[in-house]
C-alpha cells in the first residue's frame, strides 16, 4: 500500500520478451498488485509473466484472446481494478521506459486528494530533447498542442504519456468499456476525463530511450488517423459537455470562427480564378476575405479563452 491505498499497477504489453521481466522486478515494494495485460503476444511475452507469477503473488496474468491494441489493453486493467477494489490504478507500460522511481510522484497528488488523475510529462526538462528521438519529439509536441485544444486541459503537456495514475472516483465513474482501443487512446481518455469534470495534473518524469525497447508506432499511419481522431474527439466534447450537459456560449464562438474560415475557401478559388483569367483582384472579394479570416480567428480564439476559463478548475493542485 502506498498512504494507506492499494495500488494496482497495469502493465500492458504485446511483444516484450525482452522487456517484461524487467519492468515486473523493478516494481516497487507499495505496489499491492502488478496486473499485466498481455495482448496476444506472438512472442515469449506470456510465458515469462507466467513463470514470475509463480515467484510473485502480486502478479496476475491476463491474456487477451486476440490483439486489441494498448487502449484495449489498458481499458482491460482499469476494469480489473476497478473489481477488485483497487484505490488507484497505475500504468506503466511493460518496454521498460517508465521509471518505477517517478511513481510516487504520480501517486502522491492523487493520494492526497489533489487531482483525480495524474500524467508524467517528458517534455518538461531539458533532457527530453537530448534522450527522445527528434522526429517522435517533434510530433508528440504537436498532438499535445492538438490535444490542449481538443480535450480542454490547455495545463497538460506530453499527451502521449502512457505513465499515469487514476483514482478509485475515476475507476467507478468513467465509462472503461469504451476506451479508445489503438495508438490515441491517451488523446481520447484525456477528452473523457474532461466531460466527467476530473482534475488532471502534469507530474514530471524522466524520459527513459534506448534500453532495448521496440517501437510499434508506424509514424505514416498516425500522421493522418490521430487528427482526424483529434477532430471527433473535439466536437464530441463540444456536443457532451458544452451542449447536452451544460450549455455555454463558447460553443457558438467556435462555430462561427469555423464557419468563417470556410467560406473562405470558395471565395479564395474566385480570387485566384479572377487574377488569373483578368489578370485582377475583385476589391470586394479581397475585402470580404479579409473580413473573413480576421473575424473567424477572432472568434476561435475567444472560444479558446472561454474553454480555459470553464476548465480552470479541473487544473490538479
Amino acid at each position: 500500500m502506498y498512504g494507506n491505498k492499494k495500488i494496482g499497477v497495469v502493465v500492458p504489453a504485446y511483444n516484450e520478451e525482452t522487456q517484461i521481466e524487467h519492468t515486473i522486478r523493478t516494481m516497487p515494494d507499495y505496489v499491492d498488485r502488478i496486473i499485466v495485460i498481455d495482448d496476444r503476444s506472438e512472442d515469449r511475452t506470456a510465458e515469462i509473466v507466467r513463470r514470475l507469477e509463480k515467484e510473485d503473488s502480486r502478479v496476475l496474468l491476463i491474456r487477451h484472446e486476440e490483439n486489441g491494441g494498448v487502449g484495449k489493453a489498458i481499458g482491460t486493467g482499469y476494469i480489473w481494478c476497478r473489481d477488485n477494489d483497487m484505490d488507484i490504478a497505475v500504468v506503466m507500460a511493460g518496454d521498460g521506459q517508465m521509471d518505477p522511481d517517478d511513481m510516487p510522484g504520480l501517486l502522491d497528488p492523487v493520494v492526497e486528494d489533489r487531482a483525480d488523475y495524474t500524467k508524467g510529462n517528458r517534455l518538461i526538462t531539458g533532457e527530453a530533447w537530448k534522450k527522445i528521438p527528434k522526429v517522435r519529439y517533434l510530433g508528440n509536441s504537436v498532438l499535445t498542442f492538438l490535444t490542449k485544444i481538443a480535450s480542454g486541459y490547455w495545463h497538460v503537456t506530453d499527451s502521449q504519456t502512457g505513465y499515469t495514475a487514476l483514482n478509485r472516483k475515476g475507476l467507478h465513474l468513467l465509462p472503461l468499456e469504451d476506451i479508445y482501443p489503438r495508438y490515441g487512446m491517451p488523446n481520447d481518455f484525456l477528452v473523457t476525463c474532461n466531460i466527467y469534470n476530473m482534475r488532471v495534473m502534469d507530474v514530471p518524469i524522466k524520459p527513459v530511450y534506448d534500453i532495448g525497447e521496440k517501437s510499434g508506432i508506424r509514424i505514416t499511419k498516425v500522421l493522418f488517423s490521430l487528427p482526424a481522431l483529434l477532430i471527433r474527439l473535439f466536437l464530441r466534447r463540444m456536443v457532451q459537455k458544452y451542449v447536452i450537459r451544460d450549455f455555454h456560449p463558447l460553443v457558438m464562438f467556435y462555430a462561427l470562427g469555423f464557419i468563417l474560415l470556410l467560406a473562405d475557401i470558395p471565395l479564395v478559388v474566385r480570387l485566384i480564378i479572377g487574377w488569373i483569367s483578368d489578370g485582377f483582384v475583385p476589391p470586394m472579394t479581397a475585402m470580404t476575405i479579409l473580413f473573413c479570416t480576421i473575424m473567424g480567428m477572432q472568434s476561435i480564439l475567444f472560444a479558446m479563452l472561454f474553454d480555459m476559463e470553464a476548465n480552470r478548475s479541473l487544473k490538479g493542485d
